[in-house]
């Protein structure tokens, strides 16, 4: 039976040599001489240190255009509330998503079997994997899936006959 896989992954070398490059561009840049801002990974989460928020703010666009440059979608980062620290500087945490979560695993299941395709789609962990008869059938998967309104970036592998 011929399958294929719904994953989401972001490749972490990418993302370190964006923000080892972002880092560079920070230490060159003039509106950012003498300030205290500097970003560093932990795991799958970023943690952005900031002298004020608009520092902040140049530091979201450095980030966005650095992952870009990457081939890193910006539906990966999940920018999570702002905290205060000490004085005007700020601190926030961003997440980076990987695999699929079990309430969008279950919205592309509910969305492909209401579409009358001839598959089944079965959740593996953070993964989807959907077998058809025909690779026809597949591929008019793969079309609807990238249709949907899903803002997480979606990678389709394991491509099998």
């Amino acid at each position: 039976m011929p399958s294929f896989d719904i994953v989401s992954k972001t490749e972490m070398p990418d993302v370190d040599n964006a923000l080892a490059n972002m880092t560079r561009e920070m230490t060159q840049r003039y509106d950012f001489k003498g300030s205290n801002s500097k970003i560093e990974r932990n795991e799958g989460v970023i943690v952005i240190h900031a002298d004020d928020d608009l520092k902040l703010k140049q530091m979201h666009e450095l980030l966005q255009g650095h992952l870009a440059k990457r081939g890193i979608e910006p539906g990966v980062v999940d920018y999570q509330a702002v905290e205060k620290a000490a004085g005007q500087s700020v601190r926030q945490n961003v997440l980076l998503r990987q695999g699929i979560d079990k309430e969008l695993a279950k919205r592309i299941v509910k969305e492909v079997k209401g579409s009358k395709i001839k598959v089944q789609v079965a959740i593996q962990g953070d993964e989807l994997r959907v077998t058809g008869k025909k690779r026809d059938d597949l591929q008019e998967v793969i079309q609807f899936v990238k249709g949907l309104d899903i803002e997480q970036p979606l990678q389709f592998e394991n491509f099998r006959d």
